[in-house]
């Protein structure tokens, strides 16, 4: 997948700028795809000089101009393509595994308070992603919402990062609670 296709997906729910682009990116892209503002913006241009999103300036008093972009039907074709092409799996490419990996030769004391830190993100990260899904069915339950709810792949990208991360807090809280353990066993003896 290139960024492409995360910014063309990201742009199905209507106009954008590409500050509420990069916002759409730190909320509900960022669980599968990552990038920076300044990588948004210059794919923005991008895409629009090859036509598959169009732009307009939008004039503001107080403020400067801004622009906002929105999928063409070359763009919408573009997808259509991506969608039907066969995707490669994805693994993992970790440091922290790395030095999980060392555990049994290093002092675990930096990869404890990391493994720490991790988690307490991860549990940001899933209190974030239940916010958004919340408001994005709205006053619907789950199953109502994605039995008619208009647009369901923002709903069902953001139940695997709730997925993701959850299972990211569950190992790195085992990973400390083994690590803790064997650190005092060895004390001891």
């Amino acid at each position: 997948m290139a960024l492409r296709h995360a910014v063309l997906a990201a742009l199905l729910d209507g106009e954008l700028s590409g500050y509420q682009l990069a916002k759409a990116f730190d909320v509900g892209v960022a669980n599968f795809w990552y990038a920076q503002p300044q990588q948004l913006y210059a794919e923005l241009t991008r895409l629009e000089r090859e036509g598959l999103i169009a732009g307009r300036e939008v004039v503001q008093e107080s403020r400067p101009n801004k622009r906002l972009f929105q999928v063409t039907d070359a763009g919408l074709a573009e997808l259509e393509t991506f969608t039907a092409a066969a995707t490669k799996p994805s693994f993992v490419r970790d440091d922290l595994l790395v030095k999980v990996q060392a555990a049994d030769r290093v002092d675990t004391a930096a990869l404890l308070t990391e493994l720490t830190e991790r988690a307490q993100m991860a549990q940001a990260k899933i209190d974030l992603f239940r916010s958004l899904l919340r408001r994005l069915r709205g006053d619907r339950t789950e199953e109502e919402f994605l039995r008619h709810g208009d647009r369901v792949g923002p709903y069902l990208t953001c139940l695997r990062g709730v997925a993701f991360e959850q299972e990211n807090r569950d190992w790195c809280v085992r990973t400390i609670a083994v690590l803790e353990e064997r650190r005092q066993l060895h004390a001891r003896h």
